[in-house]
């Protein structure tokens, strides 16, 4: 049996640290909306408040960013900005004196205030080397552990301040508010007479993965930007130029991402983590399934002896392969529309699904359900593993 050591491949969220700024063709995609932003400059209707509005990994903040960007260029073209003038420069590393930012933040022991200004750096670094961060990624990098960032109402005086002031180099002062469901009810109501009747050459773009949450006083006053989920052909295009990865672990990578491409990168990150799951979960069904009491205790064995995080991910990988393995049972075969699993994994799956249908389905995700809470509450890992392959021994064979 293989040792189960998980090795974890050198981080890939360095997406591209780019010199000339956030240019629209650095976006993965979405090239009708590149088309409709433009459109906008170039016929001089540009909304004074936008929302950008899509699922994580779709690319609404670096489109937020390159629109920004290009509406700013001194030299802009009829599908890009410059990359190469004063603007352009300064945008490269965020640091145009007429771009403001909003974000979620939170006190931490470095910062008892919270303000998006004591953590401009963070942001810098953190958005440069990946456009596509999600708000988990920001939280780590700012060090809030457990906590959640908002956007408190000290943030709508300082945001007012600075747009009372003249734009120091461009026509344009852009405010880019990240998240902006984060907003409390104070900081809302603070903003909303300046995002309705903003000063001359104002501009606010708003980014959000969720709108549903944004508050109505808010949601109403901005023009509305739907961003689509990314194609999975673009992905896996985007995927081949930059990493120099097997081709079936990209175009897994790829299909597994459903459309987010920090989820993409995810996925290749943990490849070699996954088939390790992998492995470790088929030999597990082989041996419930033929009763290997031996096999089953060595098993055992080799899961306790690793962290309680791997062995979380592992149950999390289960109950994962476990689902898809019902949808395929339900609807008779594998689908593409529903398969979101590997091609090792859908290779398996043909045979196993048969034994994964109604009558032990619920079953078997509770007992991987179970295993993870009392791991996470620090429960002995061999008495844990032990009872739920005791029991999936019965559910498999039903």
């Amino acid at each position: 049996m293989r040792s189960y050591i998980l090795m974890i491949s050198l981080p890939l969220f360095a997406y591209l640290k780019n010199r000339s700024g956030m240019l629209f063709k650095d976006i993965i995609g979405q090239e009708e909306i590149k088309k409709k932003l433009i459109k906008t400059v170039e016929e001089n209707r540009i909304s004074h408040a936008q929302l950008f509005s899509g699922p994580e990994g779709a690319g609404c903040l670096p489109l937020a960013i390159a629109y920004a960007q290009y509406i700013s260029c001194e030299n802009r073209s009829g599908n890009d900005s410059c990359g190469t003038c004063h603007s352009c420069l300064k945008y490269s590393k965020l640091i145009h004196p007429d771009l403001h930012f909003i974000l979620p933040v939170a006190s931490t022991p470095k910062v008892k205030e919270p303000l998006t200004d004591k953590f401009l750096e963070e942001w810098r670094v953190s958005f440069l080397e990946n456009p596509y961060l999600n708000p988990a990624e920001w939280y780590k990098a700012i060090g809030l552990d457990n906590k959640q960032g908002f956007i408190n109402v000290a943030e709508s005086y300082e945001i007012i301040r600075k747009l009372s002031l003249k734009s120091y180099e461009s026509e344009y002062k852009v405010v880019i508010i990240w998240l902006p469901e984060k907003m409390n009810k104070p900081t809302a109501n603070k903003l909303l007479k300046i995002i309705e009747e903003p000063p001359s050459k104002t501009l606010f773009l708003m980014i959000t993965e969720n709108s549903t949450n944004i508050l109505p006083t808010i949601y109403s006053r901005v023009q509305m930007i739907r961003i689509p989920k990314l194609e999975e052909a673009e992905i896996l295009l985007t995927l081949q130029q930059k990493f120099d990865f097997e081709e079936v672990k990209m175009k897994d990578a790829a299909h597994l991402a459903d459309g987010n491409y920090l989820k993409a990168l995810n996925v290749l990150e943990r490849a070699e983590e996954n088939k390790l799951h992998f492995e470790k979960f088929t030999t597990l069904m082989r041996l419930c399934w033929t009763n290997d009491i031996p096999e089953i205790l060595n098993w055992v064995e080799e899961i306790a002896r690793v962290g309680r995080e791997s062995q979380k991910q592992f149950l999390d990988y289960g109950l994962r392969i476990i689902r898809e393995n019902f949808f395929i049972n339900i609807n008779q075969g594998i689908s593409d529309v529903i398969n979101r699993m590997t091609q090792y994994e859908s290779d398996f799956s043909v045979n196993f699904s048969k034994f994964i249908d109604k009558n032990n389905v619920f079953g078997i995700t509770n007992e991987f359900n179970q295993a993870s809470l009392h791991i996470g509450a620090n429960a002995n890992g061999k008495i844990v593993f032990l009872d739920m392959a005791n029991k999936l021994v019965k559910l498999i064979k039903k």
